[in-house]
């Protein structure tokens, strides 16, 4: 069994990887739904947290549905990390996460996110630091590298686990790769191989398959897998591989029905979160996921993504339902 301090995840857990304005409460309900076994928050910055900046504070947001959730703090400043410990330990999620992946250059400009991976002796104090201010389970997410010249991740793997992280997540590229190329996952199974390390060791990057997902499992010999973009618009890929990995066959993809009420689901409970206005136009970046593949969406979609109004967006998602079940569901 895979184990987070107490929080047992079972054999082989399958992870929602934290995603900026994706793996939010509405969203992860509907992944729990289909069987993700541990969430994460979309990453939240400390300083807008100890200045109780709104959006920052609504991420703390978790629902019993969801858990176990882990809330992924970013940031570079000790004091400021330091508090935002504190902060996230009232939210009580079953974990506290830190951020030390994210590529994104005003992230990485100030030395956080994968910024940090230019300075792993200060990655190390820092977390040292995290591990002490909380009583929660502090695990790590993180990259291979600043670039292919500086991989240094199995150094990485047990310096953390030297001063408490008890999990650690890894995305198969480097900073300079960004989300380009194909994610390499060869040091993810060296560190498996190293019997120093004995935390779980997650898996990220690229796995959009149930196949994938079993050959990078048996490949590799990770404790779990997580999963970020392939789930985007797509819940129904943690049962798929869950079925995959039990019987060794693929079942049928979501049907129409399950698509528009995941769908309906989502846009439902966004307004619930966030109010009726900001709900339905942050719910506008998903219908396109949602409904990929259908031949000539592009009606409906313009529809969905235009539409202000709650009562009206239903009723479009009615007729989608309708006019793609008398086409029989014909995709491009």
């Amino acid at each position: 069994m895979v184990q987070i301090g107490k929080l047992n995840l079972g054999k082989f857990p399958l992870l929602l990887a934290p995603m900026e304005d994706v793996s939010d409460p509405p969203f992860r309900a509907l992944c729990k739904k289909q069987g993700c076994d541990m969430m994460y928050t979309e990453f939240i910055s400390v300083e807008g947290l100890i200045r109780d900046a709104t959006k920052s504070v609504q991420k703390l947001d978790i629902y019993d549905d969801e858990r176990p959730v882990g809330i992924q703090i970013f940031g570079a400043k000790l004091e400021s990390m330091q508090r935002a410990a504190e902060i996230v330990e009232e939210a009580q999620p079953e974990v506290l996460d830190i951020n030390y992946g994210c590529p994104v250059k005003k992230v990485v400009c100030k030395m956080a996110g994968a910024g940090i991976l230019q300075d792993i002796d200060r990655m190390v104090s820092l977390t040292a630091a995290i591990v002490k201010a909380t009583s929660l389970p502090v695990t790590v997410k993180t990259r291979l590298g600043w670039d292919d010249n500086t991989i240094r991740i199995q150094e990485v793997a047990e310096r953390l686990q030297d001063v408490g992280i008890q999990a650690l997540s890894i995305h198969g590229r480097t900073r300079k790769q960004m989300y380009k190329g194909e994610a390499d996952w060869t040091e993810i199974g060296k560190i498996k191989e190293n019997p120093r390390v004995h935390i779980p060791i997650f898996g990220n990057g690229d796995i959009n398959s149930p196949q994938k997902a079993l050959e990078y499992r048996n490949k590799y010999g990770v404790d779990g897998i997580m999963i970020g973009r392939a789930s985007i618009g797509n819940p129904w890929i943690f049962r798929e591989i869950k079925a995959y990995f039990e019987t060794g066959e693929l079942i049928p993809g979501p049907t129409l029905t399950e698509r528009v009420d995941a769908a309906r689901e989502h846009l439902t409970r966004s307004i619930e979160w966030k109010g009726e206005k900001l709900g339905i136009l942050e719910m506008r970046r998903h219908y396109t996921n949602y409904f990929r593949g259908l031949r000539n969406v592009k009606y409906f979609r313009s529809k969905l993504v235009t539409e202000p109004s709650l009562e009206n967006l239903f009723q479009i998602l009615d007729e989608l339902q309708e006019h793609y079940s008398s086409e029989n569901l014909l995709a491009v």
